[in-house]
């Protein structure tokens, strides 16, 4: 635990410009990052008597050992990095709204020729109009095949579209009329793009016009006794109110808004988001976030708005937007979303009416998320407490292991041989540094598979210590000064877990006792019995069938489990490809990398026609005949690998 008086700046050191800071602890990672109008008043706030500072405050300056500045030259530019430094460097006092789960949006490709509707998750991309969120992919796809008939446009994929306008004949939509066709030119780019824009407008509450438009058509159809072109209308019309239905009206004005609401306890708070358009509310999400500062609440509202737009494109903020109370920086907040609108937008306060009613709800559903974020939430830690607490008694180590890894092979035969390794900490995965190896010396076996990725990856560790090792302060666990970031395989874990009996522990720990590795522990979980096996011990370690910590190592087991598998089936159709690929003359690897890019597998390469093999980079017509008359000569001997004899399939 630092001082904070042994990294105060000294006096008048700090400028008083507007500015972002970060705390960084002993290991240089970046802890906390804060913005300021005046970095001087607010750093030194930070460095009075440590008694008078929140619980939460004292927590983090006796965490770091360093802080540092960035002078900018506005607020808005302030409050931009900060967030954008949030986002790279995850700070651990930092308050951090994170999604429940990946939303589905409705998705419009706008940039493209023909544009498209799907689904999308994730990050908004550029060139694309999104509706949403909702609630799930499948409220999605059922309003889409409504709309299809009214709206006919594309909806197939790239490679669904190429291969119809290969071979002149659209896909089974636009036979029932639930799509222009305009890979096969029935409409042209301008008359698609019409189409389109009419989706778009329907979709962004335009809705009114269109229903009268089509009553009238179908009643003129049948005043000229057109009546199967009256019943069609009929339909649509009926297509149309049905999705309209499923759109409650909230606001009668047709307003464009996003309404917020919070509800917060001394440890936590979640927050509710309707997306309302036109007047209808068009999707729904919520976050839960520990406070993990003494932030007050107008604070943790625009933490909330930041969040929810940093990464939004002008499309996704709407002209208006309702909160409980305002922002702390509200001017500031304002200008820097009315410049990512490309338009003024307007944050306020609701008093009455529609929309203070709306508000009401929002914060009602936040009130509801929360109670069963802590049910579950509640059950979660304990569990996970409880199975650390458990893991540390078990094998008698000094503390709980808070970061584990755990180590598995996966091979054919004795070729394609990979490995995987994942990372729990306070037991949960962590994906971002999660590391796939390939096996440099084929035909060895596991347990010589496993000596070769633990001496790899310790062989990491060690480099990265000496690197940072200079004596600047580090204490060389492998964190980038210049960024705060972690370089690759630099921190060092707990606890070693590989998948295996004691053959696998005993090359896991030979590997480490050769590299002078005598600080992180090692067991290894063998699959029949669960046996904990410690190295050099000959008789296992056993935990209860109900141990959570016995379901915590199962877990790591089967996660390292399928990320090696994943690896491995990706190495085997690259290796497939260049088997059957091998009689084609100029093929050489990257062309067949493009190739396994574009089409993924075999199989689906086998499927394509020349015409669509050509459209890969790289590939001419002359190339890819060769390699269709390959792919058919090769289709009646299946692909064996050479070194096994055995066959193998896509």
């Amino acid at each position: 635990m630092a001082d904070p008086a042994t990294y105060r700046p000294a006096p008048g050191e700090i400028p008083t410009d507007p500015g972002v800071y970060r705390f960084r602890d002993a290991e240089r990672r970046v802890v906390y990052v804060g913005k300021a109008k005046s970095l001087r008043p607010r750093l030194s706030s930070y460095f009075q008597d440590i008694s008078n500072l929140h619980p939460r405050t004292q927590q983090m300056v006796t965490t770091a050992s360093s802080v540092e500045w960035t002078v900018v030259g506005t607020e808005v530019e302030a409050l931009a990095l900060e967030y954008s430094w949030i986002k790279e460097f995850d700070p651990r006092f930092n308050v951090k709204y994170r999604d429940d789960k990946s939303y589905p949006w409705l998705a419009v490709t706008v940039g493209e020729e023909f544009p498209r509707v799907t689904v999308m998750r994730g990050a908004q991309r550029k060139g694309v109009r999104y509706f949403g969120p909702y609630g799930h992919a499948w409220a999605i796809r059922d309003t889409v095949d409504t709309l299809l008939r009214v709206f006919p446009m594309r909806s197939c994929s790239a490679g669904v579209f190429r291969r119809s306008a290969a071979i002149g004949r659209p896909c089974l939509l636009g036979d029932i009329g639930k799509c222009a066709a305009p890979c096969v030119g029935r409409v042209s780019p301008d008359q698609h793009r019409a189409i389109v824009n009419d989706f778009l407008a329907f979709m962004g509450g335009q809705t009114a016009g269109f229903t009268k438009r089509i009553e009238a058509k179908m009643l003129e159809a049948s005043e000229r006794e057109e009546y199967e072109l009256a019943a069609k209308l009929r339909d649509d019309l009926g297509a149309l109110q049905r999705v309209l239905e499923k759109q409650t009206v909230v606001l009668g004005d047709g307003t464009d808004a996003d309404v917020l609401g919070f509800v917060d306890d001394p440890l936590e708070i979640a927050v509710q988001i309707f997306s309302v358009r036109g007047g209808r509310i068009r999707g729904q999400r919520g976050w839960v976030a520990e406070k993990a500062d003494e932030a007050e609440f107008p604070e943790l509202v625009q933490r909330a708005l930041m969040t929810l737009y940093q990464d939004a494109n002008a499309s996704a903020v709407p002209r208006e937007v309702l909160v409980p109370t305002m922002p702390a920086d509200a001017a500031t907040v304002t200008e820097l979303l009315s410049e990512r609108r490309g338009g003024p937008v307007t944050i306020r306060v609701p008093q009455r009416g529609d929309k203070r009613a709306l508000m009401q709800t929002v914060e009602q559903n936040a009130k509801q998320s929360l109670m069963r974020h802590k049910m579950k939430r509640s059950s979660d830690l304990t569990a996970r407490s409880l199975a650390l607490e458990e893991i540390q008694a078990a094998l008698d180590l000094e503390t709980a292991p808070l970061r584990i890894e755990c180590y598995d092979i996966s091979n054919l035969g004795a070729t394609e041989t990979v490995a995987s390794m994942v990372v729990f900490e306070d037991g949960l995965p962590r994906k971002s540094e999660y590391r796939r190896f390939t096996i440099r010396n084929e035909g060895q076996s596991d347990v010589a598979a496993m000596h070769e990725v633990i001496t790899r990856r310790f062989t990491a560790l060690l480099k990265s210590r000496e690197e940072l090792g200079d004596g600047s302060g580090d204490d060389g666990r492998g964190i980038d000064p210049e960024t705060g970031k972690p370089k690759r395989f630099a921190y060092t874990p707990a606890l070693v877990v590989v998948d295996g009996g004691p053959p696998q522990v005993a090359a896991a720990h030979a590997a480490m006792q050769a590299l002078g590795i005598a600080d992180v522990a090692l067991v290894g979980l063998a699959k029949r019995l669960e046996e904990v096996w410690l190295p050099d011990d000959d008789d296992p370690v056993i935990l209860p069938r109900t141990s959570e910590g016995l379901y915590l190592l199962q877990r790591l087991r089967d996660e390292a489990h399928r990320f090696a598998i994943g690896h491995h089936r990706g190495r085997r159709s690259k290796t497939m490809i260049e088997s059957v690929l091998d009689p084609v003359a100029g093929l050489g690897p990257t062309r067949r990398k493009a190739l396994l890019k574009t089409f993924g597998s075999v199989k689906k390469l086998r499927a394509a026609t020349a015409e669509e093999i050509a459209t890969v980079p790289g590939i001419g017509a002359a190339t890819a005949q060769s390699i269709v008359q390959a792919l058919a000569a090769g289709e009646a001997a299946p692909a064996v690998n050479t070194a096994t004899g055995e066959i193998m399939e896509d």
